[in-house]
């Protein structure tokens, strides 16, 4: 198992252990070696042993909630220290089926989705890191038990492409 593998599915049990309903959660992952050399106080804080070669996942502030997650990571920018980062978060999937009967209201949309009996609620944990590698943790409402969680690299594909966009460098403007 790599190690983006490990910290995706222990970021998925931890929050299976606080249970439904959370806000969404980002983490930069930053490889423990790293971590212990620049910051070994914090090191110690979070538990790394001296020699393991591990990716910490190290929470971020919380992502604002007005403009949405896919806004927000659009803003975000790492240091080059932040070998990776993850995200966790639960979504509303309605069946294939209603699609053409959402309505266009967002207001009404969520009420639908809140409502509808088709309605499946999923936490998503989706980390990606620098070098483009990229793994993914579904765990459904319905289905809410450990050895139930799917995994895979592209479980959730616009999700691991937007986190991989915040290690892309900036475009200067033309003109």
């Amino acid at each position: 198992m790599s190690l983006l593998e490990e910290v995706v599915l222990d970021l998925e049990r931890h929050s299976a252990q606080e249970g439904w309903d959370s806000a969404p959660r980002l983490y930069a992952l930053v490889r423990s070696t790293e971590l212990r050399r620049a910051e070994p106080d914090l090191a110690d804080q979070l538990g790394l042993p001296p020699d393991a070669d591990t990716l910490a996942a190290l929470e971020q502030p919380a992502l604002p909630e007005r403009d949405g997650v896919e806004s927000a990571l659009a803003s975000i920018a790492w240091p080059e220290a932040v070998e990776g980062c993850a995200l966790v978060m639960e979504r509303v999937v309605l069946p294939p089926e209603v699609e053409d009967d959402i309505p266009e209201d967002e207001a009404e949309a969520a009420e639908f989705a809140a409502t509808h009996p088709g309605r499946e609620d999923v936490r998503m944990v989706v980390g990606v890191l620098r070098d483009g590698n990229r793994h993914s943790a579904l765990r459904l409402r319905r289905h809410d038990s450990d050895d139930e969680v799917l995994t895979g690299p592209d479980l959730v594909p616009a999700l691991a492409e937007a986190l991989a966009a915040t290690f892309e460098p900036d475009e200067p403007a033309e003109g």
